[in-house]
């Protein structure tokens, strides 16, 4: 069975659960990796460079602790909308009529 033939887990359907279950963690860990990886990158560079800017002064550090909490609020912000205006999910429906 090839993997992107594997429905969600649906009754009936061919192979064993643990096997369509590891299909569906591999699924999500692609998406979830990625996401992961760049919120443990971001802080940890947020932090490398606060700590060298501690060397230099306090004046330094209240400049970059201020132009990178700037920083990380307009890329979340750039996050927001671009998740806002592209659906991760297009074949769901989102229209307020529930019929």
């Amino acid at each position: 069975m090839r993997e992107d033939e594997v429905p969600l887990l649906e009754e009936g359907s061919e192979g064993s659960l643990i096997q369509r279950i590891w299909l569906e963690s591999k699924k999500i860990w692609q998406i979830a990796g990625p996401a992961i990886f760049s919120r443990v990158a971001l802080y940890a560079m947020t932090l490398i460079i606060q700590a060298f800017a501690g060397h230099l002064g306090n004046l330094n550090l209240a400049a970059i602790s201020i132009a990178s909490t700037v920083i990380i609020s307009i890329s979340f912000g750039f996050l927001v909308l671009f998740l806002s205006l592209f659906p991760i999910f297009p074949s769901i429906d989102c229209s307020s009529d529930p019929s």
